[in-house]
């Protein structure tokens, strides 16, 4: 029977953890975008969730489905919760590295003839 009731546990958690909401103060959060704590204000006053994705972002940047996993929550409450924790100053948040561009073959073929010359 509890089986059953997990699916309403965390449905009525993510309510919970959200204050009621279901959108983020800020549209601009997207699954690679990378979240760094700050470290500048204290965590008092913190949800434990907010406190915890502080915590997982204060070694170093981790993108927010990362974040979304390690809480095991969904990606829309984490959303919530790091637009708050924006807010609030608790985290800065970064676009991750653009994919490189590919290269000109004109340009690699004349790398690769330098350095034919030059061996």
């Amino acid at each position: 029977m509890t089986a059953r009731r997990r699916p309403a546990e965390r449905l009525v958690r993510a309510y919970v953890v959200t204050g009621g909401r279901a959108h983020p103060s800020r549209n601009t959060l997207d699954l690679v975008t990378l979240l760094i704590a700050t470290g500048d204000l204290p965590p008092s006053g913190l949800t434990p969730e907010s406190r915890r994705v502080t915590e997982l972002c204060r070694p170093g940047a981790l993108s927010l489905a990362e974040v979304a996993g390690r809480l095991s929550l969904p990606v829309s409450v984490t959303k919530v919760l790091v637009a708050d924790l924006m807010d609030s100053g608790h985290i800065v948040t970064r676009a991750p590295v653009p994919a490189a561009r590919p290269s000109d073959a004109r340009i690699l073929q004349e790398v690769l003839d330098g350095l034919r010359a030059r061996l």
